[in-house]
């Protein structure tokens, strides 16, 4: 920035020598910012549906609630669309569900000022009542690609329950009933991968079974069931003509429920854990470490160190079952019975590494007390292994990534091959987003509470992440159709205008 004060001063000093100096200044003029005005080049917005699951829905913070719908992005896009655009509005800001007066789905997250906590109050949106329609929104959280085509499936998702037209409706039923000019089709994919994650991987990886009603709700669906789903929902949806935006499916392990729990996280000057470290070596690490050598896998588990950060005790499906030679190895210490047991519990133990994915939800549970087990092999995480529901292994966070590239490349192809159809790279932002994006003034990350992107729930954005993902839209539809949205005045969102966190008093 000059530094015209000064230079004033300057003149202003030649004022007492000479007579002859004009001390006026002239006025600065202020930057005129050209005014760009929108040019949609005739893409017709009047009947904007969005179609996808929880994103879509404006899901955040673990919950749904009316504050976070309203910043969905498909709203945020309405708004710079100039349409009208419906959505099934939860009664208020609590969140979550109630049924015969019990909480059914618990309120949004709040931050705490240590971390995120559940919203101490009772919600009033009723499980099973309806909205009345016709809606434009068509977020339905949970759910699955070929969920979408479920007749019946508002009697499983509460959220499509709540606007679906009928108890046989389907979600893209009642999205092509409101004949749409223009459509977003996003995340899907997201939740085929999603449940399996959430469950560290303890669903089934369901490549190569075509039958999606023999799938449970963790397990990862097959490739070519979901390129069957995607391409018949794009077909209709552009059928009359539509034109739209679909959005790839990002790498969901970049988020921050599955990168803010260390590894390492057992800290040896915990008072909970100093004391025991010398017993824990003697009686269960540096045996374990003994018997692992003895048969091949040294690096398996080591000592605990009472100087630096130790890795968390996990139990790993794919590593070699040692349990038959622990039990041989202890069986004349211990006796056969004891030696079988800690056999069955360590048999696949070993302790974590920095290629592991350690879950959010598993922070409450470390060092917590495992029911029904012996001291001292009970301390989870500590003397007894994280469980698979904790924990993403290498293996599994490699069948997630391999569904993902596939899905990927089906929605890649469908956009390449349709003139309808512009695609925006939502898993590279993520993956920007990671080291960090900008937005506006603002440098957003993945990481939790802190990073902007990513809300309290660690998987789903805040309101300024989802003003970013409608922003993205619209450059790809610029790109794809000609609009001009990324350069008219006032195009695009801006970050400023939508929160990182909603405040606890909020109802």
């Amino acid at each position: 920035m000059k530094n015209y004060k000064y230079i004033g001063l300057f003149l202003l000093s030649l004022g007492f020598v000479s007579c002859d100096v004009d001390n006026e200044l002239e006025a600065i003029p202020a930057e005129v910012v050209a005014n760009v005005a929108l040019n949609t080049n005739g893409l017709d917005f009047s009947k904007y549906v969005s179609v996808g699951a929880s994103f879509t829905a404006g899901y955040t913070d673990g919950a749904m609630f009316k504050a976070g719908q309203e910043n969905s992005f498909p709203n945020i896009l309405a708004k710079k669309f100039g349409t009208d655009f419906k959505q099934p509005l939860m009664n208020d800001n609590i969140g979550g569900l109630v049924f015969n007066g019990a909480t059914v789905a618990q309120p949004r997250f709040y931050f705490d000022g240590a971390g995120p906590a559940v919203l101490p109050a009772t919600p009033t949106t009723q499980l099973g009542a309806p909205v009345a329609g016709p809606f434009n929104n068509f977020g339905a959280p949970g759910a699955k690609s070929f969920h979408l085509t479920v007749p019946g499936y508002g009697a499983l998702n509460p959220y499509f329950g709540r606007m679906a037209s009928s108890p046989m409706a389907t979600v893209m039923g009642d999205a092509l009933a409101q004949n749409p000019t223009f459509f977003t089709l996003s995340e899907i994919g997201g939740n085929d991968v999603l449940g399996y994650a959430l469950s560290g991987g303890s669903g089934v990886d369901q490549t190569g079974n075509f039958d999606p009603s023999t799938y449970g709700g963790s397990d990862i669906t097959d490739p070519n069931v979901f390129a069957q789903v995607f391409n018949g929902m794009v077909t209709a949806l552009t059928a009359n003509g539509a034109k739209g935006v679909v959005a790839n499916v990002p790498y969901i392990t970049d988020l921050a429920n599955f990168t803010t729990i260390p590894y390492n996280s057992l800290d040896p000057s915990l008072p909970a854990l100093a004391p025991q470290i010398d017993a824990l070596n003697a009686q269960l690490y540096g045996v374990l470490k003994g018997i692992f050598t003895a048969y091949g896998e040294p690096n398996r588990i080591d000592v605990l160190s009472k100087t630096m950060a130790n890795p968390l005790l996990i139990l790993d499906e794919d590593a070699t079952d040692m349990s038959a030679q622990i039990r041989g190895a202890l069986t004349p210490v211990l006796g056969a019975p004891t030696a079988g047991a800690f056999g069955a519990i360590f048999g696949k133990a070993r302790q974590a590494t920095e290629n592991d994915l350690i879950l959010l939800a598993t922070l409450p549970n470390i060092a917590t007390t495992v029911p029904g087990v012996p001291a001292p092999i009970n301390v989870n995480g500590v003397s007894y292994p994280l469980q698979d529901q904790w924990v993403l292994t290498p293996q599994e966070q490699m069948a997630i990534k391999t569904a993902t590239d596939a899905y990927n490349t089906t929605i890649a192809a469908v956009a390449d091959t349709n003139p309808n159809v512009a695609l925006v790279d939502f898993k590279g932002v993520l993956t920007e987003a990671s080291t960090g994006i900008m937005f506006d003034k603002y440098t957003m990350t993945t990481s939790l509470v802190t990073g902007g992107l990513v809300s309290l729930d660690g998987v789903h954005l805040t309101a300024r992440g989802y003003a970013l993902m409608a922003n993205k839209i619209l450059a790809a539809m610029d790109a794809k159709f000609g609009s001009n949205f990324t350069s008219a005045t006032d195009g695009l969102a801006k970050a400023g205008d939508y929160p990182t966190n909603y405040s606890p008093a909020l109802r």
